[in-house]
């Protein structure tokens, strides 16, 4: 790994993904994969002119300990000062950048009950700041690191220093930084996002229809849907990037009209468990049976966390020639496997994708049709055999996607 493309990629993560402005307060989870570009992105956070830079550093090891060694009944409690702590971050306004190496399969063998209980209990707790973020003043940005258990599960048939290698090569390449300005290069790419994020909002689509092997499925959007693609934009007018990469543009489904079959054309890994072969059917607009070759009780204990869990919250376009899907590799991390294909998300919807809905309460945006839950969870359903057209409300029908691709606009 080149030292000064870390630097760039530091650069991309603070510079376009929280845009950071002198006097930002910040805080960065990361954990102990993730040090050497932890201590750049910090770095840069000071030299831009940082209030306060605090990090909060997390290890596999320790995690895997606490899963199984820890007394039964501490996973249904969530201490309340966690709780007072973090909403006094929000209220200070502590920008959120989050580095981590995908845990993949790392929990595997960890009892998925204590699993569930403790991610319960905690969402319970957590939920109610919800609406901080929903305001839309708190900048954030998710980014992944490379680690050689990430790199190994990727490229298995390559030595370790190899496969870790090519592993940052295509990070690098997918988070653009290998052109010659990584920054400018970015909002190059945004202005790409926002045409097709207007062109969405121009249709005016009632419902989607998806069609491919194993999928047909009618997606209506909530009412004052709003199509959302790039970067987004605080109160005070100041844009960020909240996922490195992105390549999608979504918007928000209604959680009662959702009808069909779809079957995921990617693993997805949830809880550190890789589940494969997922197919789900929808009536009304909730999971009404689900199936997967692996870890199916995993997908199945985040469904019943709430009464929004098994709905959806967000439907996401991406084109099949994204640059990560010219790639040609499965990750298994959802950050990036997310913008080589359309996706849904099972659970919460945002508020930035419905007109209005950063003012909104929560419940105000589920009267308009926009899921609620302590969850969040997306999986793949792109491919080169996925059509997806629009219907508008005089019954008139736009091609979408043809084949994974969007038509010329």
């Amino acid at each position: 790994m080149h030292q000064e493309l870390l630097k760039q990629y530091a650069r991309v993560i603070v510079e376009v993904g929280i845009n950071l402005q002198p006097g930002d307060n910040v805080i960065i989870r990361s954990d102990t994969e993730s040090l050497e570009l932890l201590r750049e992105v910090v770095r840069l956070c000071w030299a831009l002119g940082a209030n306060d830079v605090i990090t909060k550093i997390s290890d596999k090891a320790i995690s895997l300990a606490y899963y199984e060694e820890a007394k039964d009944d501490v996973f249904d409690h969530y201490p309340d000062f966690e709780v007072d702590y973090s909403e006094a971050l929000y209220k200070n306004k502590y920008h959120r950048i989050s580095l981590m190496a995908p845990s993949l399969d790392y929990f595997s063998d960890v009892n998925p009950e204590r699993m569930h209980r403790s991610n319960q209990a905690a969402n319970k707790k957590l939920e109610p700041l919800s609406i901080y973020m929903d305001k839309g003043d708190i900048k954030w940005v998710v980014a992944a690191t490379a680690s050689d258990a990430w790199a190994q599960k990727v490229f298995p048939d390559l030595e370790k220093e190899e496969a870790l290698e090519k592993l940052w090569n295509l990070i690098f390449l997918a988070c653009r930084i290998d052109q010659e300005d990584p920054v400018q290069a970015w909002k190059d790419h945004d202005k790409k996002l926002k045409a097709m994020e207007n062109w969405m909002d121009s249709q005016d689509f009632e419902y989607l229809h998806y069609e491919g092997p194993g999928t047909d499925l009618k997606v209506y959007l909530a009412e004052k849907n709003k199509w959302v693609g790039g970067s987004s934009t605080t109160p005070e007018g100041i844009t960020y990037m909240a996922n490195i990469p992105t390549e999608e543009v979504f918007g928000t489904p209604d959680l009662n009209r959702v009808d069909g079959v779809l079957r995921a054309t990617k693993p997805l890994s949830v809880g550190g468990k890789m589940l494969e072969g997922m197919e789900f059917e929808f009536k009304d607009g909730q999971v009404v049976s689900f199936k997967a070759n692996t870890n199916e009780d995993v997908l199945i204990n985040q469904m019943e966390m709430d009464d929004g869990a098994n709905r959806l919250g967000e439907v996401a376009l991406v084109a099949h020639s994204s640059p990560i899907s010219k790639m040609n590799v499965v990750f298994g991390s959802t950050l990036f496997d997310e913008n080589a294909s359309c996706h849904f998300a099972l659970g919460s919807s945002y508020a930035e994708a419905i007109r209005g809905g950063e003012h909104m309460s929560q419940d105000e945006r589920l009267e308009l049709g926009a899921n609620k839950s302590m969850i969040h969870i997306d999986f793949m359903v792109g491919s080169d055999r996925l059509k997806v057209t629009g219907y508008k409300e005089d019954g008139s029908a736009v091609p979408v996607l043809v084949n994974g691709e969007f038509p010329e606009f």
